[in-house]
């Protein structure tokens, strides 16, 4: 039987305006690249509104300490074959993002 790499969804929210380095960034480290290498840098971007609020200690891209803060933003899925992919994809997202802390998330994924 052939082994079958494990799957993850790497998901993140970034501004606008670093959206492209950010896909930049976890397309060069592997992420959104099928097996055999048929189709690379695929992902799902859905455009949006986050908030949040800077607190004291806060050193903000956007926005102020203490003001609660409004900002269009996207939410980019990508696949990772390998958890060496995954990894690597976001340290390559932490490194474009902009922002102090990246929101983002990494699901493993089950193949029926």
């Amino acid at each position: 039987m052939a082994s079958i790499t494990a799957k993850y969804k790497l998901f993140f929210f970034t501004p606008l305006h670093a959206l492209e380095p950010c896909k930049t960034a976890i397309f060069a480290a592997g992420a959104g690249r099928y097996p055999g290498g048929n189709y690379t840098e695929c992902c799902w971007t859905v455009s949006g509104k986050g908030q949040f609020r800077p607190r004291d200690t806060a050193n903000p891209h956007i926005g102020s300490v203490g003001t609660l803060e409004h900002t269009e933003e996207a939410r980019v899925e990508a696949i990772c074959f390998g958890e060496d992919v995954a990894r690597e994809a976001v340290a390559a997202l932490k490194s474009a993002h902009p922002y102090e802390e990246p929101s983002y998330g990494v699901v493993k994924l089950e193949d029926f």
